[in-house]
């Protein structure tokens, strides 16, 4: 994944100081430097592959070395060729930066905001922009707070079940095409392609906007997943666990979530089972699991019955 510099500064309202022509550079690294040692020539440990962002700190610093040594070392910087350098709001910028920017056509972008607010948020930025995405068919439901990722096969249901979820108050975060990405193990946020946004595809009736349609409550742009819901047709064949003992787990990149089967089959109320699903998961999530305190119930009972007898 990768990002230009331009888009960089468009998002993130960016203003462009100078070096234009080096606007459609990438950038392919979530992370960013901060250039302390490397103002005094240190550069051992550099990495060019970042956003490089100066705070009023090491402007400051850098204002009190030598006019040779300001030269010598922005140039050593520019030369090591980073994406774009990026200044705080409050920052006074040597017109040395300028001038590199013009020579090593790199770059200089400024933010509105203080260093710390600018490195909280670029860093987000990136690290949601650069982070590796895995597209999956299905539909990604805010039921109660707990993110609930309905798959199945085409045709069996999903966009009509995450209807009649909408009109039962919850919220859709996308229909047919849902993004995931991993921030980090544990932690998948799912949402949807750009495109596709507010969209659902309804057979016989086509595309509707949940927005216009049931107000902007109804929509929300992104949401931790917790729980997947796959629907299936009812298969006479096959095994279904009637108890909720079995703990079923889905695996996406480094993250293991709790997967529910529902059979799909006629007079069943599917949007209900999967909120009941949800819910039921997260009474889990709060330590509160009613298969195991049935069994634990009825094993207390049977053992109460045998020492009665």
């Amino acid at each position: 994944m990768k990002v230009s510099v331009l888009r960089l500064a468009l998002d993130n309202n960016l203003e462009i100081l100078a070096g234009s022509e080096g606007k459609d550079a990438v950038i392919e690294e979530d992370e960013l430097s901060r250039p302390g040692l490397e103002f005094t020539g240190f550069f051992d440990f550099f990495d060019g592959g970042r956003v490089v962002l100066i705070g009023t700190k090491d402007a400051t610093f850098l204002d009190t070395l030598g006019e040779d040594v300001i030269r010598k070392n922005v140039e050593e910087l520019f030369k090591k060729k980073p994406p774009c350098l990026v200044f705080s709001g409050r920052v006074k910028i040597n017109e040395v930066f300028y001038e590199m920017a013009e020579k090593y056509k790199l770059t200089i972008l400024r933010s509105s905001l203080r260093t710390t607010q600018t490195s909280s948020k670029l860093y987000s930025y990136l690290q949601d922009k650069l982070a590796e995405r895995l597209s999956i068919h299905g539909t990604l439901m805010d039921i109660n707070g707990m993110g609930t990722l309905i798959i199945g096969k085409s045709g069996i249901g999903k966009s009509e079940t995450a209807l009649d979820l909408i009109k039962r108050g919850h919220q859709l975060i996308a229909d047919d095409l849902v993004e995931i990405i991993e921030k980090e193990p544990g932690n998948l946020i799912g949402t949807s392609p750009d495109i596709l946004k507010r969209y659902m595809e309804i057979r016989g009736i086509g595309i509707v906007d949940v927005v216009t349609m049931f107000g902007a409550s109804a929509y929300r742009e992104r949401k931790n997943i917790r729980l997947v819901v796959e629907l299936e047709a009812w298969d006479e064949d096959k095994y279904y666990d009637r108890l909720g003992l079995d703990e079923l787990k889905i695996k996406y990149f480094n993250t293991e979530i709790s997967k529910v089967v529902i059979p799909v089959l006629p007079g069943r109320t599917v949007s209900l089972l999967v909120e009941s699903a949800a819910m039921n998961e997260k009474l889990k999530l709060l330590g509160h699991n009613a298969a195991k305190d049935f069994i634990e119930k009825v094993d207390n009972k049977a053992s109460n019955k045998k020492d009665g007898e």
